[in-house]
Parts: C-alpha cells; structure tokens; sequence
C-alpha cells in the first residue's frame, strides 16, 4: 500500500512540475523552425500592401512585415524567413503539409476555416470588407445596380461565395468571370473582360492603383461581408500557436502604449508596469512562451508597432485605419493585458 501510495504522489508532483507556470515546452514546430534556422512563411503571390515582392525580390506588405517580427521573436533575427507564395486554391494544402510554418496572406478567420482544416487561427491582423471596383463610366453608384454584370472573382476564396450570397439574397443575376492567378484577374478586369472585380477592398484599391489611369476606376462604398485577416496556423502545436498569438497582441499593444521602433531601448526604462512588461524588464511573459525576455524587443525593433506597419504598408492604398484603428479610438484594435 506504501508503495502505492509513493507512486501515485510522484506522478501527482512529476504532474505538477510539468504544467507548472512558467514551464513552456517549445513544440514541434517551433523546434522544427530553431533546427532549419528559418522560418518558411506562407504569403500571397503578390498584393501590394500585404505580400508583395518589390524590384530587387524583397517582401513587403504588412503580412509579410508579421513574419519578420515572429522570426525576430523565436529565431533572434528578421531576416531569417522563406517566404513561399501560395495561391488562394494551394494556401491550405501548404500549411497542411508542413511545407509552411505559418500562414500570413490575407486569409479570412471563418468557422469552417477554424473547425475543419486543422487548422487555427490566431488573431486578426487586419480587418476589412468585400467591395466591387468597376469603371466609373458605367454609371453604376452601390452594388443594388450590378444585376447583369460580368464579375472577376477568385476561386476558393470567401470572396467567391460571398458574391453568390450577395446576388441570390438580392434577386440579382450575375457572369461569374472566374480566374485563379491574381495578376490574371487583374488584366482580365482592366482589359474588359468583366465589368467588375471583387474582392477584399484593401485588394481593389492595390489593384486600382496598377491602372494606367486609376482615376478612370471607382471602388463601392459598402462592403458586402465581414472579412477579419489574419495568420493561420496547424491546429495541434499549441506552443507555437501562443507565440504567434502573443506576438500579434504584442504588436498592437506596443502602440498602444506608444512604444515604436525608434524608442523602444529607451523605453525600457519606462516606470510605467505595462511597458516593463511588454519589453521584458518584468514579469516572466517570455519564460511562458519558451522564450528569452527580448522577443518583443526584437520584434518591435525590426517591424514597429502595429501602427508603423499600417501607416508603411497599408497607408499608401490610400485606406484610413477605420476598424483598424486602436480601440480607444474608436477601432477594434485590442490587446489582451500582458501579465
């Protein structure tokens, strides 16, 4: 019975030394990551302002910009990321198979999305909506006026459905145009082979600023859907799951508190707790996530905040913060505390 009794309190105190807090153990993934020394980051096949390659093959783009800081974050350095191209149809098998460790390209954070893949996601990155851009010539002022169109969309995208939704609940009939590659909807819509491109209206307005004559193009002024991006990952390996989490929320919360790229040494000598926190100089957030108590030091340094990488990327589409604002002014932008 004694001997019963020992054994059954050592696997109690082998238990609680395992889920102790503060004891994180790194996961698959992220000792996949650490072992290869890159992080191999899903991104769009070209949208400007998310995930684009400039002239000389660097990405840029606010997703992009997100993979850096989570390889700053685990991996010590910005640089050290794969960036893969993935087309709407082959984004998922990607992630599936292992051949990414993250998902960062403009991918809608739907239920089935969430349930069925294997899937996670781990917050919102950026919050838009589907719109319709169309040549101003054609007269047409709200989406009520599109019945008859041709329409250029995507194929299994949300962006798809969505406009099957949006016609059938409207009585409306449509040509659906459907084309797989980006670049191609793009010279399909400009060459007139639809009337209309939809999409996300962050993508209409990259895409109208590729117009030889983008004053020629209007954009709708409502959205027909709800459509929050934001980083996916495989379902399972909570460890990195959380990192990636924390490093989004970590982001945000830096503007919040206005710690940027340019102060953010300086601020590590802030007296204000949140701060200390966010930088490492207190608490014990890194130790959780397996981490060193700089990676959102590192991270900050090599992105920004989350308003840094808006105002870069975002900015120059010609798209107000709106939604993407922080929540104290009057956006959804929030972060869990940090303690």
């Amino acid at each position: 019975m004694k001997s019963t009794i020992r054994a059954a309190l050592g696997a109690a105190v082998l238990t609680a030394a395992v889920s102790a807090p503060g004891i994180a153990h790194a996961g698959e993934t992220l000792d996949s990551i650490k072992e290869r020394g890159v992080l191999r980051c899903g991104v769009s096949t070209g949208l400007q302002g998310f995930s684009a390659p400039d002239s000389q093959g660097k990405w840029t783009g606010i997703d992009a910009d997100f993979c850096r800081a989570v390889a700053a974050a685990v991996l010590g350095d910005a640089s050290k990321v794969q960036f893969v191209p993935s087309t709407a149809q082959v984004r998922f098998t990607l992630l599936q198979s292992g051949e990414v460790d993250l998902l960062s390209r403009n991918t809608t954070w739907t239920s089935s999305r969430d349930s069925t893949l294997g899937s996670v996601f781990a917050g919102t990155l950026f919050y838009d909506g589907q719109g319709f851009m169309l040549r101003k010539d054609l007269g047409v002022t709200k989406a009520s006026e599109l019945s008859g169109a041709s329409v250029c969309v995507q194929p299994g995208t949300t962006t798809e459905l969505n406009l099957s939704d949006y016609f059938r609940a409207n009585g409306m009939e449509y040509k659906p145009v459907v084309i797989t590659e980006l670049s191609q909807v793009e010279q399909a819509f400009f060459s007139g082979r639809c009337d209309v491109y939809t999409t996300d209206i962050s993508g209409l307005a990259a895409t109208r600023q590729k117009a030889d004559n983008p004053d020629d193009y209007m954009i709708l002024p409502n959205a027909i859907s709800k459509e929050p991006l934001g980083p996916m990952l495989r379902r399972g390996d909570w460890e990195f799951f959380t990192i990636v989490k924390w490093v989004l929320y970590g982001l945000v919360e830096a503007e919040e508190l206005g710690v940027t790229t340019a102060n953010v040494d300086e601020m590590t000598g802030s007296n204000l707790p949140a701060v200390q926190r966010l930088l490492g100089v207190k608490g014990e957030v890194g130790t959780g996530l397996g981490l060193d108590d700089q990676w959102m030091v590192r991270a900050i340094k090599a992105v920004g905040n989350y308003g840094e990488m808006y105002d870069r990327n975002v900015g120059p589409l010609g798209i107000s913060r709106g939604q993407n604002a922080q929540w104290k002014d009057g956006g959804l932008m929030y972060a869990p505390p940090m303690r």
